[in-house]
């Protein structure tokens, strides 16, 4: 009954006409930045942080929920049609999509990929709203040294299933930390690492790391790599699934959806993870492997619903616990703190029309996804005719007006300028930014309740080893790490990733 009441506000929140068009919004620009390759929901959320400023805080984070589980559904447009994947986690939809696309049977590919979607999207909310108060009840029994604990958790986790070296995951949390401490320390009031600039006496400004680690950085990267893109296209016809093709995709896309949910919980891209866990999956269990890679249409429906369950449960530990699965989640923690709300499992309790307001959006916004998708696919492949060198101006005037307009301060614009050249860089030297976002918005978090548990043990730092759930979340930490750096599953992990770009 309880459940039925909280859903109740949650309609009542998410239908008032502001909130369907900002709905609206988000999950159209979700689907446009999920078509148009090189720019992303990351990059997209944090250039567009600004602008939500001047909203309610549920109406802005429903606008950039929107956006990201918006740009799942528009990858997979140009991955079947052109071979070009928008997203990351579109690429393993490109392998038997696009064949299916050049044997003429583009529209029952998209059909499959938007039902599957469409389903795992809703199946997945189901779970994040039947899931979240109960791990909210958990989360508001724990102290300071088990968020302590948790957060390390978090961070370990967000190293273990980044892109690359497991060093330089380790490094670039080290520097997010590092980052996110400079300001004014909370308890004495004094200034620390803000090397005589008073402007950051209040820390490093969030959107202006976010921008310019992700959207400077990206715009960079895509100039340096830009190129003619091919886009030919013949007329997409049967965008209705046959009888036959329903049953071919019914049990993948609710394999999908179950692998989807489990997995997009894990930090550092569970969704990416299980689109490709998925393909494998069905590829394995299948009668007939050898027809994958060359058109089978349960490659398609099942990372698809893989990818989109796993970016509607990701929001379940930021939700209910405070702690971003992926940089999107980083994000609207970030989002929420300048909007001054405490992110956490207090959400539920202090912000009720908040929470549930999200949760009820992701069915709406799902919905318009499938209605939006399949009649604008000409229009988005129209789109990816447009120049990039056209692209850009556009987006670092736009980013660069709504940076200063958070402050009016030109510093500000310095400052995503030097974190751009440092994203850049960082790509330059394969590290992955994703790990120092996550560090950056956890840090302060993790020091005040590492402080916290310090002073109400009067400093006895085996506080966090002598409480039963502290001490199990630190070795499952501890634990992760060791396996990671294991010489046969460090390469077998190097595999993977390799698999996947």
């Amino acid at each position: 009954m309880e459940l039925l009441l909280n859903l109740g506000l949650g309609f009542e929140t998410a239908l008032t006409p502001v909130n369907i068009l900002y709905c609206f919004l988000g999950v159209l620009l979700g689907t446009l930045v999920g078509v148009l390759p090189g720019i992303g929901p990351t990059a997209t959320i944090a250039m567009l942080l600004p602008i939500t400023l001047s909203l309610q805080p549920v109406t802005a984070l429903i606008m950039l929920a929107g956006i990201y589980y918006g740009a799942q559904y528009g990858g997979s447009t140009t991955a079947i049609l052109v071979n070009l994947p928008g997203e990351s986690s579109s690429a393993v939809t490109a392998i038997d999509g696009y064949q299916m696309a050049r044997q003429g049977q583009a529209g029952h590919a998209l059909a499959a990929a938007a039902l599957g979607s469409f389903f795992a999207g809703t199946v997945a909310t189901l779970f994040l709203a039947l899931l979240a108060p109960p791990l909210t009840d958990v989360a508001l029994k724990f102290g300071p040294a088990e968020y302590f604990s948790l957060m390390f958790l978090g961070l370990i986790m967000s190293v273990a299933l980044a892109h690359g070296s497991i060093v330089k995951a380790l490094a670039m949390v080290v520097l997010g930390l590092l980052l996110g401490m400079v300001g004014t320390d909370i308890y004495t009031g004094t200034p620390r690492f803000t090397m005589g600039f008073f402007e950051l006496a209040d820390g490093i400004n969030f959107v202006a790391v976010a921008v310019g680690v992700f959207g400077i950085a990206e715009i960079l990267r895509n100039l340096e790599n830009e190129r003619e893109r091919d886009v030919r296209v013949q007329h997409v016809s049967n965008l209705m699934p046959s009888v036959q093709d329903l049953k071919k995709i019914a049990g993948p896309v609710a394999r999908g959806t179950l692998l989807g949910s489990l997995l997009g919980v894990l930090p550092g891209g569970g969704h990416i993870l299980a689109a490709f866990a998925a393909y494998t999956m069905e590829k394995r269990i299948s009668k007939t492997p050898e027809r994958f890679g060359k058109g089978a249409i349960e490659g398609v429906a099942a990372p698809e619903s893989a990818n989109n369950a796993g970016a509607q449960t990701s929001f379940i530990p930021m939700l209910t616990l405070g702690i971003p699965s992926n940089p999107v989640m980083a994000l609207m923690i970030g989002a929420m703190i300048i909007q001054g709300i405490t992110p956490g499992p207090n959400v539920a309790t202090d912000e009720p029309d908040l929470f549930w307001g999200i949760i009820v959006s992701m069915w709406l916004g799902n919905l318009l996804l499938v209605i939006l998708n399949l009649p604008l696919i000409g229009l988005w492949v129209r789109l990816l005719k447009v120049p990039y060198y056209i692209l850009f101006p556009a987006i670092l005037a736009f980013s660069a007006i709504g940076i200063y307009s958070i402050n009016s301060n030109a510093f500000d614009l310095f400052a995503v300028a030097v974190f751009g050249l440092l994203g850049y860089v960082l790509v330059k030297c394969e590290c992955e930014p994703a790990p120092l976002l996550l560090g950056f918005v956890l840090g302060p978090m993790l020091e005040e309740y590492l402080r916290r548990a310090m002073i109400i043990s009067r400093g006895d730092p085996t506080v966090f080893f002598t409480r039963p759930l502290s001490l199990a979340l630190i070795t499952i930490a501890i634990g992760v790490l060791i396996v990671v750096l294991l010489p046969n599953v460090a390469k077998k992990r190097a595999q993977v990733f390799v698999e996947e770009e």
